[in-house]
């Protein structure tokens, strides 16, 4: 990308964010993956089953999916590649994300419909956007898989200040590329079943209990908890080393997000590229997953 088109896209993203989807779209193009159709309302939504098994998604598609195309599918699309996959293996390790407002989607509307229901909350972080809260959670994660126990990652304490309790210092860190960060908010990780699509698990991010975890904290970490706003994040693999991922507050969903390790992504993605074969970790359903076979 030379420094006229750089200049193009950053001017774009700083006065629109529309114009900046725009340019997404551009650069990194949506595959053509097949969709079944659906209406708005929820009983023109088709069956996931039916959907897996008239649209499979080939091995060869799901090595296009990148965090970065996922960004210009629909909702309704997002929903029904997340249905056609499987949890694939618990993760291990560092992963970096992002949060996905689909396109067409009034994602910072939505966060402050739900996020505002918790008293003073916005307040008391003294918030300009409710998005800011969500890309601060879901920026990126530890896993830790033999533990069944996650942390995540936070850059910049700056948000957090007014509600951190204690020193500051007395934090846990990891560093990542060289890069210091701290470790908040601790969440169970297992298998269970996935709130959009029962038919087989997703890998659980639960937050419900974190005040029974080592290492919590009551501040910041209650914010995620039950006696806050009670997130429980589902993820499932598109292909090693990404994940697509959902966040619900109080069961009711909030975004879509993803995670990704490169170097996970480099070690394991050519043997799943060759074969479409992966270690489950999770009930795959008894629906057989067709991916392989949609080559």
């Amino acid at each position: 990308m030379n420094a006229m088109v750089r200049f193009a896209f950053i001017a774009a993203c700083a006065l629109n964010l529309a114009g900046c989807d725009a340019i997404n779209s551009l650069f990194h193009p949506a595959p053509d993956i097949k969709f079944a159709p659906a209406g708005k309302d929820y009983r023109e939504k088709p069956d996931l089953a039916r959907v897996e098994h008239e649209y499979p998604i080939a091995v060869a598609d799901l090595q296009k999916l990148t965090r970065h195309n996922l960004k210009n599918y629909s909702q309704e699309e997002l929903d029904q590649i997340y249905a056609r996959l499987t949890a694939g293996p618990i993760p291990d390790g560092p992963f970096s994300g992002d949060l996905i407002f689909p396109k067409g989607d009034e994602g910072d509307r939505r966060l402050a419909e739900i996020v505002g229901g918790l008293p003073g909350f916005a307040l008391e972080l003294k918030l300009h956007r409710v998005e800011d809260l969500g890309r601060l959670l879901w920026k990126g994660k530890v896993f830790y898989r033999n533990e069944r126990l996650l942390r995540n990652r936070i850059e910049d304490l700056a948000l957090l200040k007014a509600v951190i309790e204690g020193d500051p210092a007395t934090i846990q860190k990891i560093t990542v590329k060289g890069k210091d960060q701290w470790l908040l908010f601790p969440a169970r990780l297992y298998c269970g079943q996935s709130l959009l699509d029962s038919r087989r698990e997703s890998i659980i991010i639960d937050y419900f209990f974190t005040d029974e975890l080592p290492g919590y904290r009551q501040r910041p970490d209650y914010l995620a908890g039950r006696n806050g706003l009670k997130v429980r994040d589902e993820i499932r693999m598109v292909r090693p080393g990404l994940y697509l991922g959902r966040a619900y507050v109080g069961r009711v969903f909030l975004v879509n997000f993803f995670l990704h390790s490169d170097e996970i992504a480099d070690r394991d993605g050519p043997g799943f590229q060759k074969t479409g074969a992966v270690k489950e970790d999770c009930w795959p359903g008894t629906q057989t997953r067709t991916a392989a076979a949609g080559k």
